[in-house]
């Protein structure tokens, strides 16, 4: 019989956002992860609110068809100075959250400091350090937009903290 830790599962990562929102797949078995895809979905700036968040949740839901991940994690809103902006970016969130749940998957939500920690080791990170890290953990990945790294890094933390939760249960 197989460990349970040994079965392959794939996990997407989200980085919401109303302009671009980045996503990334990988693949955990047991310690080892693989890139799977990545990509970024583009609301029409000049489209209604409504419309916009459709096409991200459209999108989203696309993905997950596409590369039937078995969980997801979605990075958290950092507070902004602009409250309108910070509520817009909530809605996006909302979008990310929506969809990987209304299609029964576990979905995990983490502060952009936390992925930036895990990934890179600062909480201050900036997106050229993320983007580096991304080369090296996932070198089959290629050359990534910010947002898609981003969206990788979110992946990878929940994976790696979901392995150590699981050591520590």
């Amino acid at each position: 019989m197989m460990n349970a830790n040994r079965i392959p599962i794939r996990i997407l990562g989200l980085d919401p956002g109303l302009r671009r929102t980045g996503w990334g797949v990988v693949s955990v078995e047991g310690s080892r992860m693989s890139h799977v895809a990545h990509g970024v979905i583009v609301p029409d700036e000049k489209g209604e609110f409504a419309s916009r968040l459709l096409c991200l949740f459209e999108g989203i839901c696309a993905v997950i068809d596409a590369h039937r991940p078995d969980e997801a994690a979605v990075e958290e809103v950092f507070l902004n100075t602009n409250a309108q902006s910070t509520l817009k970016l909530g809605h996006a969130r909302a979008a990310a959250l929506i969809a990987p749940a209304r299609a029964g998957l576990l979905v995990a939500e983490y502060s952009t400091r936390l992925v930036k920690k895990a990934v890179v080791g600062t909480g201050a990170a900036d997106k050229a350090q993320i983007g580096f890290m991304i080369a090296r953990l996932l070198p089959t990945a290629g050359k990534t937009t910010a947002d898609c790294a981003d969206a990788l890094a979110v992946a990878i933390t929940h994976a790696n903290l979901r392995i150590a939760n699981r050591r520590v249960a």
